[in-house]
């Protein structure tokens, strides 16, 4: 995972965490170039504005060992842990994944799953993806952003899909189209963390429940007493 990282003013700026998570298998990797690109654009739109950014880059290649241990052992190790903490701790992320067989890859839904049910419940997610044609674009709509949405982040309604052909000569119209969606999705991405406040807010994990007492119920409760 690589530390956490700010750009734009310093000193009394307002500024936004930013956590970028990339599934790519190789290096160098078409999902983490589609990543930074998808960073680029929407820290400069909050730039503009006067807001700095902090980011974590976690790369989930580096964690593939630990995720699979947290599914058989219950346990996240150190890094993982930290990483899980910068991407539920963010004002906003960004994801990307290659697609296999149709879907995201397996290690992306592994990482996933080893996150705690409603840690990402107000999160600003940009979804995007990596394939070799263009036909499996779909899996964007029909598997990343319902997954995102059963956690209750909120993913915002432009999507980014590169293929082989979108890493082309500049002035192709594959290139073209795709600096439009990226410009289009950063846009929606730095509206949504212009106004968080989820890196600022103290999440205590031994928090005790609303509606949950010492017997069971709470005076207030669902469950209270007549």
């Amino acid at each position: 995972m690589t530390a956490p990282q700010a750009y734009g003013s310093t000193g009394d700026a307002v500024t936004r965490k930013l956590a970028v998570v990339s599934a790519g298998l190789g290096v160098p990797s078409s999902t983490r170039l589609l990543a930074d690109r998808l960073v680029q654009a929407s820290t400069d739109r909050l730039h503009v504005e006067g807001i700095a950014v902090e980011i974590t880059v976690i790369e989930l290649r580096d964690h593939a060992m630990a995720i699979t241990g947290n599914l058989l052992n219950g346990f996240a190790g150190p890094e993982l842990e930290s990483a899980i903490e910068s991407l539920t701790g963010a004002d906003g992320a960004i994801v990307t994944t290659p697609i296999f067989t149709t879907s995201y890859s397996g290690l992306f839904k592994s990482f996933v799953d080893v996150i705690e049910p409603g840690a990402l419940a107000g999160l600003a997610v940009l979804i995007g993806a990596t394939g070799g044609t263009e036909r499996h674009s779909l899996a964007l709509d029909y598997a990343m952003r319902p997954l995102f949405t059963y956690h209750h982040a909120i993913v915002v309604p432009t999507s980014v899909y590169a293929a082989t052909g979108d890493w082309g000569n500049a002035g192709g119209n594959g290139a073209a189209g795709l600096a439009e969606r990226i410009g289009r999705a950063a846009t929606e991405l730095a509206a949504l963390m212009r106004g968080s406040t989820r890196s600022n807010e103290v999440h205590d994990p031994f928090a005790i429940p609303a509606g949950f007492g010492p017997a069971g119920f709470s005076p207030t409760g669902p469950y209270s007493r007549p």
